[in-house]
């Protein structure tokens, strides 16, 4: 199964910050719930460990990424990544490109736009339910960078992450964002059942 991510959110913080932050591995794990940076080399390349629990499954991926381009003038960076299923036939590959630009009121937009390959018994759960819990686990990293940036940015600094930020390594919980990707296939698809209706 092949699919793409786009995505866009808003930072409140200088462009050098949000970029420095989305260049370390290390800064960017602590908003992947699941994943743990295993060890990282002096050529760019990360190796890395991800847990993801969907509906009934359990899996746990373990791979590596790299920088393949880093602009720091444009602030354009590229990663390509692939891992497999430690204890089954699953594989992911991703290759992803983020733009950091300046905005009029001091903040920063990130624009993401990445191509997904998978394999394995994750994809039994098709490609709208897939893309949709994709999106949502990717809404959950733009906050987390926000709570991070905006806050050691901010006035005062506090030393403990905000509560909503997750610490321990756990795997990701995407149960309830499965049930929310089925209820938007299930308005869509009546919202479409009415449409027809309505020409004919």
């Amino acid at each position: 199964m092949a699919f793409k991510i786009e995505e866009k959110f808003e930072v409140q913080a200088p462009v050098e910050s949000v970029w420095q932050y989305l260049i370390d591995p290390k800064r960017v794990v602590d908003c992947l719930p699941g994943a743990q940076l295993l060890e990282q080399k002096d050529d760019g390349t990360f190796l890395g460990a991800i847990k993801v629990k969907v509906g009934p499954l359990s899996m746990s991926y373990k791979g590596q990424g790299k920088f393949t381009e880093k602009n720091d003038g444009t602030h354009q960076v590229r990663m390509v990544g692939d891992a497999r299923e430690v204890t089954g036939s699953g594989s992911t590959k991703v290759s992803m490109l983020s733009t950091v630009v300046a905005l009029a009121n001091g903040g920063s937009e990130v624009s993401v736009s990445a191509d997904v390959e998978l394999a394995g018994k994750i994809v039994q759960f098709g490609r709208g339910m897939v893309e949709e819990v994709s999106r949502q686990m990717f809404r959950q990293f733009s906050t987390c960078v926000r709570q991070h940036l905006e806050i050691a940015n901010g006035p005062q600094t506090i030393a403990t992450p905000a509560p909503e930020v997750q610490t321990e390594t756990k795997a990701v919980a995407a149960a309830p964002l499965a049930f929310r990707a089925i209820w938007v296939m299930f308005v869509r698809f009546f919202k479409g059942l009415f449409a027809n209706a309505e020409n004919k």
